[in-house]
């Protein structure tokens, strides 16, 4: 008995340890947000004694986080439909279609997976700059679903393979064509998946700051990790308004992770059993 206690005792130790050193960071960070400019000059690291909203409206309308949220709205939006609209399809062609160069085709995905953004960075914004497509919502749109395609890709090939092929099978001799087996079969089957991988493509757009700060120099196209990034240098002695902006930027994020905590383990874990 003496050896169960401490042995939940060493395992609850450190991840009380690691929750605290997660929490942190947050509450140290609206606590620094609802605090005035003299206050946090006085004492950064002291409670505020009543919440003020006013630096996180100030930021919101005042420095331009409005309109970096919502640039980030329509391009994460457009990107993540766009990731897993031309994902399913690439998942149910490689997992129940048979043809010529399927596997290579596979693999060769599974290579872009290990091709950081700095590799090809230079390349790409030439390119874009040359089709006129730097400084546009559909230049960063492309980029995003060129970079984070191969993931999708991946975790819906390996969960379309968890499907019988004898379901597919059925549905041809019922008359369907290969866009009706998709479109009727595929879709619905792989709604949990979908779910999944769409949660994490939005989290991997919405948190980028390099691919978008290549593409969108202007700070009117901005989205809002850049524009946070921004804050700390036009705000390096109003350390509260840039704690708002911050705070603005995590607030989606932190919702997103506190109702959606499964659907993102079962994103990360899909495919590492089966296919």
């Amino acid at each position: 008995m003496a050896g169960k206690r401490l042995g939940k005792w060493v395992a609850a130790v450190p991840m009380a340890a690691l929750a605290l050193a997660t929490i942190y960071p947050m509450v140290f960070t609206v606590n620094v947000a609802m605090k005035t400019r003299r206050e946090y000059i006085l004492d950064r690291f002291s409670p505020v004694t009543s919440l003020q909203a006013d630096n996180i409206s100030g930021a919101w309308n005042t420095v331009g986080m409005a309109r970096y949220f919502a640039n980030s709205v329509v391009v994460v939006g457009l990107s993540v439909f766009f990731l897993l609209l031309f994902g399913s399809m690439a998942g149910f062609a490689l997992s129940q279609l048979r043809f010529r160069g399927s596997k290579a085709l596979f693999l060769g995905c599974l290579a872009a997976l290990f091709i950081p953004f700095q590799v090809i960075m230079v390349p790409l914004a030439r390119v874009m700059a040359d089709t006129g497509l730097i400084d546009t919502y559909p230049g960063l749109i492309l980029a995003y679903v060129a970079q984070f395609l191969p993931f999708t890709i991946f975790l819906m090939t390996s969960h379309y393979r968890t499907i019988p092929a004898e379901i597919v099978h059925a549905a041809r001799i019922d008359g369907n064509t290969t866009y009706g087996v998709y479109r009727r079969i595929m879709i619905p089957l792989g709604v949990p998946a979908l779910l999944s991988v769409g949660i994490l493509d939005t989290l991997f757009c919405w948190n980028d700051v390099l691919i978008s700060l290549v593409m969108m120099p202007s700070a009117e196209h901005r989205t809002l990790m850049v524009g946070v990034t921004s804050l700390r240098g036009q705000y390096s002695d109003d350390i509260p308004t840039f704690a708002s902006g911050v705070l603005i930027a995590a607030i989606p994020v932190l919702l997103i992770y506190l109702f959606l905590q499964r659907q993102i383990a079962a994103g990360v874990t899909a495919g590492s059993t089966k296919g």
